[in-house]
């Protein structure tokens, strides 16, 4: 009997959770810019908050701008962040895409994503690049398996709201831990250590329009250099970043040896070198992330992951095809004048 109510309680629990995602999802869907909230831990609330500059009060504003702070205070000196979001300009927050995790109970804020939406040139025509922003974690709480929601969940829900279209991605790091979580999630990443990476002039282009338009972004003042070949920022911690600058034995590994050797070989620590990483988010990517990084035991989860191999295998060529307000790939907009459609 306790046997049969314990798999009736397991049961609901899981129904419970699956209705609180579709919830989220059809949300996601939804809403011209996002503002969800989703219970991704016991005892936790995430909420995902596309452009605040825009969409939030002057207070509620405030408050998120103080919750980032609270955040960031807790790992560094008080003020020693000042670009980007920490300056609380609504200019800056009108492009960023932010991620706050907090204690359900409480409302004290734990950890945080902070993405910037850049306009890059690609081919003669506008880009939008994601940019993967500052990720900040309250060390109290280090440890709790948070990784898989900073790292990836935003990103999955643009994917998935901008109909499955692959999108471009950028990071800036020097720590080995991240570098390898961007080269082992998305696709077709440069710069990586593995043997098919290759620098596409896709790659170069995007890599310079950023490096021209939107050093502010990630805290890299005009002085740095780039080396094109390698994708490095030379003397990167000049521009308002100078807190978030680590020495190679401090700065968190991966647990794959290649990526702390690549940025040992190629980053100069004692100067301050980043690295600058492009690639994809698509189906492969998503793919991977659902299944690497998200908990297998979540039953949404699964349930997403076979959702996107049946999107993939029979409704996303149907999709693409018949949206004809939107180019992909080698297909293009219907392209209207005065007169109509021509």
């Amino acid at each position: 009997m306790a046997s049969w109510w314990s798999s009736g309680w397991e049961i609901r629990s899981a129904l419970a959770r699956l209705s609180g995602h579709a919830v989220f999802w059809l949300k996601a869907f939804s809403q011209e810019t996002i503002d969800l909230t989703l219970r991704t831990h016991s005892g936790l609330r995430t909420r995902i908050i596309e452009c605040p500059g825009l969409s939030l009060s002057q207070p509620d504003l405030d408050q998120l701008v103080a919750d980032l702070r609270a955040v960031a205070g807790k790992t560094l000196p008080a003020g020693s962040l000042t670009y980007g979001i920490f300056s609380g300009e609504r200019e800056r927050l009108a492009r960023a895409i932010v991620t706050l995790i907090s204690e359900e109970g409480t409302g004290r804020p734990i950890a945080f994503n902070a993405l910037s939406v850049m306009d890059v040139e690609l081919d003669g025509e506008p880009q939008q690049v994601t940019h993967l922003g500052l990720v900040m974690v309250d060390p109290d709480v280090q440890g709790q398996g948070l990784s898989w929601v900073l790292y990836g969940l935003t990103t999955l829900v643009l994917f998935a709201r901008d109909g499955l279209r692959p999108k471009w991605i950028s990071n800036v790091t020097q720590v080995p831990a991240v570098f390898g979580m961007v080269c082992d999630t998305f696709s077709d990443v440069f710069p990586s250590p593995a043997a098919a990476a290759r620098q596409s002039f896709a790659h170069l282009q995007l890599a310079r329009g950023i490096m021209r338009d939107h050093r502010a972004v990630f805290g890299v003042g005009s002085e740095a250099g780039f080396d094109e070949g390698r994708f490095v920022i030379t003397d990167a911690y000049t521009g308002g970043s100078d807190a978030l600058k680590k020495t190679y034995d401090v700065a968190p590994k991966h647990r794959d040896e290649q990526y702390n050797a690549f940025c040992a070989h190629e980053l100069n620590y004692d100067r301050g070198d980043d690295v600058l990483q492009l690639g994809r988010i698509d189906l492969a990517g998503a793919r991977r992330y659902l299944m690497s990084e998200v908990p297998h035991g979540s039953l949404p989860a699964l349930l997403a992951a076979s959702a996107m191999l049946a999107l993939q295998r029979l409704v996303l060529p149907i999709v693409y095809w018949t949206d004809d307000a939107r180019a992909f790939g080698t297909l293009r907009p219907r392209v209207r004048d005065a007169e109509g459609p021509r």
